[in-house]
């Protein structure tokens, strides 16, 4: 008989999360990582006294009760509500796309003001039904918001012009016509305090973990271990890529602590022109208010991903998705539970993602 029941291949939040339910209904389970540390991309350390997020921001936000209530559990969340700034040419505006941003691109005070000139410059640019990234962003904030906020910072973030992205990526942005900063309108948002770790260490209570370990490298010897394999890693390194190669999208992380209390005055702010070769910096301590006298500030480049790197985003069009549901039906032949953002080939906010590791583990007769 096998050791375990379960072999985890991630320590991120699918897996973690997985882990700690079938652990809980009397499953023994390993959880493995091919990083030296638990909490896959929501990792987070103390540096200076400062909570830094390792892998780019992680902010909590959900409407799903059931999962607000699941991760209290774990941590005490602190008020922390996500207002982003934006940097163009020496400009500044307030994302998401509200009345603080239309009144500061266009001098005017009323929504109907907002309305009115919005409405002009779609009518201009003649758009009916939107194809793209384009023409969507367009039709919903007009030419001159597209250009300075949207353009640049999306064809950086994604490595190619607006005009050849899926509209579906802009859907996700709020526009609102009230004087509200909030990224999110979910009821519950904020930021565990002391990080993402404490919350990963507490659901891998009563697990065995084995760090530096990579299961692509070392599959047969690892899966005789478990009766069962739950795999969180790219579809397509499951399998060789023997279909093909899926596209994904990767990040470098550029990292200082500054010998200052204060450098931008916000936790998060957008570099939305082409000029700056990063889309975004973020100040850490600003997502638990912190005084402490240093700060640590995080770069962000994006770019396209080769083998070896860290994918981190999923790049969903027709010819993606259809490579990905192959590999994921040749997964589920094998006997393979997949599940997070890589194995599923889908952009998840973290609510999401432990939403469906509950439902998985749920499913386990």
């Amino acid at each position: 008989m096998a050791k375990y029941n379960y072999l985890v291949v991630g320590a991120g939040l699918f897996g973690s999360v997985f882990a700690h339910e079938m652990t809980k209904r009397g499953f023994k389970c390993l959880v493995i990582d091919k990083r030296g540390h638990i909490g896959g991309n929501v990792y987070t350390k103390t540096v200076d006294g400062v909570t830094v997020h390792e892998y780019g921001a992680h902010i909590f936000h959900t409407r799903n009760k059931r999962v607000w209530d699941y991760v209290n559990q774990f941590a005490e969340f602190n008020h922390y509500i996500n207002s982003p700034v934006a940097f163009y040419h020496g400009e500044v505006y307030n994302l998401p796309f509200n009345m603080n941003t239309f009144s500061r691109m266009w001098g005017i005070k009323t929504p109907a003001e907002a309305k009115a000139k919005i409405a002009e410059q779609v009518k201009k640019a003649n758009i009916t039904n939107p194809k793209n990234l384009e023409q969507q962003a367009i039709s919903m904030v007009g030419g001159d918001i597209y250009l300075k906020l949207v353009k640049d910072y999306t064809e950086k973030q994604w490595g190619r012009p607006c005009s050849e992205l899926p509209s579906f990526i802009i859907k996700r942005l709020p526009v609102r016509f009230t004087y509200d900063n909030n990224y999110f309108d979910d009821p519950y948002q904020g930021i565990p305090k002391g990080g993402y770790t404490p919350i990963i260490e507490k659901l891998l209570e009563g697990c065995d973990v084995r760090l530096g370990c990579d299961f692509l490298e070392n599959r047969e010897e690892l899966e005789k271990l478990a009766d069962k394999v739950v795999y969180t890693g790219p579809v397509d390194a499951l399998f060789g890529y023997s279909l093909g190669k899926l596209e994904y999208r990767t990040l470098k992380f550029e990292t200082q602590t500054l010998d200052m209390e204060n450098y931008q005055g916000n936790a998060v702010i957008n570099y939305t022109s082409h000029e700056v070769p990063f889309t975004r910096i973020i100040e850490h301590k600003h997502f638990e208010f912190g005084k402490q006298p240093k700060t640590v500030i995080t770069r962000e480049y994006p770019k396209t991903w080769e083998e070896g790197d860290e994918p981190y985003y999923s790049v969903n069009n027709q010819i993606n998705d259809a490579l990905a549901e192959k590999y994921i039906s040749l997964a589920n032949q094998k006997g393979y539970i997949l599940g997070g953002r890589l194995a599923d080939y889908r952009y998840y906010n973290m609510d999401a993602v432990i939403e469906k590791a509950l439902s998985a583990a749920e499913q386990i007769k």
